[in-house]
C-alpha cells in the first residue's frame, strides 16, 4: 500500500512521517467537489487546511469515504467569516459546519492542549467533569498538538491539497497496515475524558476488520460505568453509527461482551447475561442479522424496526403480567407497560418521535394480527404499517414456532392469495373458530297468578 518502510520503531522526534504523492493512494478525484471547495478557500484564504481522520484512512484502505472532515488552524469565527453558508455548532467542541444542501463539510480547528498558555489565561474555554470527562474543549493549538489530541492513530492523518502529502502523526499508516486499533495516548485517561471513545474503539475493529491493540483493550470493562455520564442525544447518535452500518450483529455482541450493551439496551442486556440462548436474545440476534444483511444489499432499513426487536420480549412479559395480576383490558395493559418501558429506554438512548410511533404501531399491530376473523383481516391488511408488522411476527414465528408460526404462515398465504380465496380463508377460519355463546337469560318469575 505504502512505499515507504514503516517497521522500524519511530521516536517523537521523527513525526509527522511524510508520504509524498508516489507514496500514497489518495487522489483529489477521490474527495467531494464541496470538501475541496473549502479546502481551497480556506488556503486561498490565507490558512492551513487538511483533510483529516477517517476521509484520509479510508481512502488509503481502498474505501469511499462518506465523510469528509476538515482542520484548520483558522477559528471558528474566521472560517464563518469566508464561508456564507457556514454555520457554528457545539458548545462542547466549536465545530463550523458548511452547507451545501444536504451535503455538510464539517471543519474543525486544530485542537490545543489543556496545559497550554491559552488554557491559562481562561478557564471558560475548557472543562472537565470530576470523573475527568471533557465538557467544554475549544482549546486551540497546532497541527501537531491537534494530531496528540486525536483519538486513535489511524485518525492522525492529514492530507493537503497544496503539496499532496499525507502527515502521520502517530505511526497510523503502520496500524492500518497492522490492521490494529490503538489508542493515543494513555487510555485510561482518553476514555476518561471522552466515554464513547470506548464505543469507537468496537466500531473501528468491526467496520475495519481490525483488533483492538491490547492496551487500549484492557480498560475498557473497567471503566464501562463511564457510559452512564453520556447524554441520552448523544447516545442515539453512536447507536445509529453501531447498528445501522452494516455490523450490527457482531457489534452487539462486543458491547455485551466489554459490558457496554446495559448503556444501550438494558432489558435485553440483562436477558443476554442470565438467558443468552432464550427466546428473547434469539430474536434479537435474527433481527440483527437481518438489518446487516439488508444493510449489506443496499435496501434501506428503519432505527424503528430493532429498536422495537429489542424492547419487544420486555414489553409482553411486563402487558402479560398486569393482565395475569388484575381484572385489565389488554389495550389498557399494554399502554401501561409500553409507557413504563420506553420511559426506561428513553433514559439510556433518546429515541426521536418520529420513530417512535412506527415502534408502537409494529408492536400493537402483533396483536391484530391475531385477529383474523370477518373485516378484520382486510382491515390490518390495509394499515400503512402492515408489512413491518408482518416482518416482525414472521422473525418471531422462525425463533418460537408452534402457533406463532401457523399464524405467520396464514398471513404470508393470505396477502398472495386472490381475492376470493381470501374471502375462502377469512370465512373458514371464522368457522373453525368454536365460540362459547352466551347462556340465555331466565325470564324473570312476575308471579302471574293461576
Amino acid at each position: 500500500m505504502f512505499a515507504k518502510d514503516n517497521t522500524t520503531t519511530t521516536s517523537a522526534q521523527d513525526f509527522p512521517i511524510v508520504y509524498d504523492r508516489a507514496e500514497h493512494n489518495i487522489s483529489r478525484k477521490e474527495l467531494s467537489d464541496n470538501a475541496l471547495k473549502v479546502l481551497y478557500r480556506l488556503n486561498k484564504g490565507g490558512y492551513d487546511a487538511y483533510l483529516v481522520g477517517g476521509g484520509v484512512r479510508d481512502i488509503l484502505l481502498g474505501e469511499h469515504p462518506k465523510d469528509f472532515d476538515i482542520a484548520t488552524n483558522a477559528t471558528p469565527e474566521q472560517i464563518k467569516k469566508l464561508f456564507r453558508n457556514c454555520r457554528l455548532i457545539g458548545r462542547r467542541f466549536r465545530l463550523a459546519h458548511i452547507v451545501f444542501g444536504r451535503d455538510i463539510i464539517e471543519v474543525a480547528t486544530f485542537r490545543g492542549h489543556h496545559d497550554s498558555a491559552e488554557e491559562k489565561q481562561t478557564k471558560a474555554h475548557s472543562k472537565q467533569s470530576e470523573h475527568g470527562m471533557l465538557l467544554r474543549d475549544n482549546i486551540y493549538g497546532s497541527i501537531d498538538e491537534d494530531a496528540e489530541r486525536r483519538d486513535f492513530t489511524i485518525n492522525a492523518l492529514y492530507y493537503s491539497i497544496k503539496d499532496f502529502k499525507v502527515y502521520d502523526f502517530a505511526n497510523g499508516v503502520s496500524d492500518i497496515n497492522d490492521k490494529v486499533i490503538r489508542l493515543i495516548g494513555d487510555p485510561e485517561t482518553r476514555y476518561r475524558e471522552d466515554p464513547v471513545r470506548m464505543l469507537r474503539a468496537v466500531r473501528f475493529a468491526t467496520k475495519l476488520d481490525m483488533q483492538i491493540e491490547k492496551n487500549t483493550e484492557a480498560p475498557i470493562r473497567e471503566l464501562s460505568s463511564l457510559m452512564a455520564n453520556i447524554p441520552a442525544a448523544r447516545m442515539f447518535e453512536e447507536y445509529l453509527k453501531l447498528f445501522l452500518g452494516g455490523k450490527a450483529q457482531v457489534n452487539f455482541h462486543r458491547l455485551a461482551d466489554y459490558d457496554l450493551l446495559q448503556y444501550f439496551f438494558p432489558h435485553i442486556s440483562q436477558s443476554v447475561k442470565t438467558e443468552p440462548n432464550g427466546n428473547a436474545v434469539k430474536f434479537v440476534d435474527r433481527v440483527l442479522f437481518n438489518t446487516d444483511k439488508r444493510i449489506n444489499e443496499g435496501k434501506r432499513v428503519t432505527p424503528a424496526f430493532l429498536l422495537a426487536a429489542v424492547i419487544w420480549y420486555k414489553l409482553e412479559q411486563s402487558y402479560s403480567a398486569l393482565m395475569a395480576n388484575s381484572d385489565i383490558a389488554f389495550q389498557d395493559a399494554f399502554f401501561a407497560a409500553m409507557n413504563e418501558i420506553m420511559g426506561e429506554q428513553q433514559r439510556c438512548i433518546a429515541i426521536p418521535k418520529r420513530f417512535q410511533q412506527p415502534m408502537k404501531d409494529i408492536w400493537f399491530l402483533q396483536q391484530k394480527l391475531m385477529r383474523r376473523e370477518g373485516a378484520r383481516a382486510f382491515k390490518v391488511l390495509e394499515h400503512p404499517r402492515f408489512r413491518a408488522g408482518y416482518d416482525f411476527l414472521l422473525l418471531r414465528g422462525e425463533i418460537e414456532g408452534g402457533e406463532l408460526a401457523e399464524l405467520a404462515t396464514w398471513w404470508t398465504n393470505f396477502q398472495e392469495a386472490p381475492a376470493d380465496t381470501q374471502q375462502q380463508m377469512v370465512k373458514s377460519f371464522k368457522g373453525s373458530r368454536t365460540t362459547r355463546r352466551r347462556s340465555p337469560r331466565k325470564r324473570k318469575n312476575t308471579g302471574s297468578p293461576s
